[in-house]
């Protein structure tokens, strides 16, 4: 099948109504791209080298991808990745390359597929849909131009015009690359770190207490102090912040504040050191660290981004063999007026203190975050994110929120992801959406044309800078 991107894709059937929005779009179209959050390594932008192969680009470490194909019966070896517990063969890239072009129809109306198409499209020059029989053809077509300096990654990092790139970081992480982006005269690309204490926080984390004995021997205090423990994670905090960080990342099953006291925080410390809290408080203890996070915010000014609501690592055998982010997380039900209460009673009217809530249970966008959004002068609406980043849920979410809390009570666009080449197509589906969901306003006289062309312009571009403080 001909693989021909239609120009006008996502805009309004309605002719009258599709060519405001395409004026709209037009606007915006070649706007710099501001990516705040997301989790491309940067040392490929550092090294620099040329990407590897076609499976391991486009293939391999996308979930979105691979999750599909498991579950129509693909091993995950199939697809090239390694079985940690076995010696299982694991397909070559050509072989996983091979399986993803026989089983493309899958994606057939999913966000992936449409992605992938924008960038086989765009940056490829493809113009079939591939399938078993033109596998080899694709892979040898990508593989060639992955050997040029076009396709280099500093080279498209200017083709796709990016102008903040920000990464997520461990807080121990010695940010040496982005120091040596930064010292690169020859790179001119703006790369923040953020800092994402998720393991440093929660108790029930694989290494927290290894981790807590690092931010222990890094400050210079006792293991077993909490006193030091919070001085060390205000101290990274600070790093960060001297090494261009602009904001904080908190990945949480459920967005808990609580507030305890400095000696019941203590308590529970010396708890958790010893593997010793109940599941009851080990949440508390969570939960607490959460409304520190707010605290630390406060003071040293990083924006506050909080994703929670996802079961991670659904399948105990997938992640043993796998490991994580290979396809089974799951999103859950989840709630934020009260259990961020005690947080918001402390520093919701605070202007200088940025919460961005994002969220992938989409019921409680018009229930409760853009309510809560549309008080409270400290929180902002994250972005549709993971499950929601699809041309319908963006809709559904402008939708939810727009009529509680407007337009500038929300972060921008945001890609969240680890597929770097996949950067431009997000953004581009972002901003066609935004031109869609207007001109229906415009349309039905609910704003006029040139209101929405400052709004459009505003929500690419002044909003993530006013938001993540860039």
């Amino acid at each position: 099948m001909k693989l021909d991107l239609d120009p006008d894709r996502l805009f309004p059937v309605d002719p009258a109504t599709r060519d405001v929005a395409r004026a709209l779009y037009a606007g915006v179209a070649a706007l710099p791209i501001l990516s705040p959050h997301g989790h491309v390594d940067p040392s490929i932008l550092q090294a620099d080298d040329p990407f590897g192969n076609p499976a391991e680009l486009l293939i391999r470490y996308d979930h979105y991808v691979t999750r599909l194909m498991h579950a129509a019966g693909v091993q995950l070896t199939e697809l090239g990745i390694p079985d940690r517990l076995s010696n299982a063969p694991v397909a070559s890239p050509r072989e996983a390359w091979r399986t993803f072009c026989a089983h493309w129809h899958l994606y057939a109306g999913t966000a992936s597929g449409y992605w992938l198409e924008h960038e086989f499209s765009v940056l490829f020059g493809i113009d079939r849909h591939p399938d078993a029989g033109n596998a080899d053809a694709l892979f040898d077509l990508i593989q060639a131009a992955l050997t040029t300096e076009a396709f280099r990654p500093r080279a498209l990092f200017d083709q796709f015009g990016i102008e903040v790139l920000a990464t997520t970081d461990d807080p121990m992480d010695d940010l040496a690359v982005h120091r040596a982006l930064v010292a690169d005269a020859t790179f001119s690309g703006r790369v923040l770190p953020t800092f994402r204490p998720d393991a440093y926080l929660n108790p029930a984390a694989a290494a927290f207490t290894q981790n807590v004995a690092r931010l222990a021997e890094w400050n210079g205090t006792a293991p077993a102090s909490y006193e030091g423990y919070i001085e060390a994670l205000a101290g990274r905090r600070r790093y960060f912040v001297d090494h261009g960080a602009v904001s904080a990342d908190h990945g949480v099953l459920q967005p808990l504040a609580v507030d305890l006291s400095a000696s019941e925080a203590a308590a529970l410390f010396a708890r958790a050191r010893s593997g010793s809290l109940s599941p009851a408080e080990t949440t508390a203890f969570a939960g607490h660290m959460l409304l520190e996070m707010a605290r630390m915010s406060v003071d040293d000014g990083l924006v506050m981004t909080v994703h929670p609501g996802v079961s991670r690592n659904h399948h105990t055998d997938t992640f043993q063999r796998f490991g994580a982010d290979t396809g089974h997380d799951i999103p859950v039900t989840t709630t934020y007026v009260d259990p961020l209460r005690p947080l918001l009673e402390k520093y919701g009217n605070l202007p200088d203190f940025h919460l961005v809530l994002f969220a992938v249970d989409e019921t409680v966008y018009s229930r409760e975050v853009a309510p809560l959004a549309g008080f409270y002068p400290s929180v902002y609406i994250g972005a549709p994110w993971w499950f929601l980043d699809a041309p319908d849920a963006v809709l559904r979410f402008r939708a939810s929120v727009t009529e509680t809390a407007g337009f500038y009570r929300g972060s921008g666009f945001i890609d969240d992801t680890r597929a770097f080449l996949s950067i431009p197509a997000r953004h581009d589906m972002a901003r066609r959406l935004d031109a869609t969901f207007l001109a229906r306003l415009v349309r039905e006289g609910r704003i006029n044309e040139q209101a929405a062309e400052r709004i459009i312009v505003d929500l690419v571009d002044a909003l993530p800078r006013k938001v993540f403080k860039l």
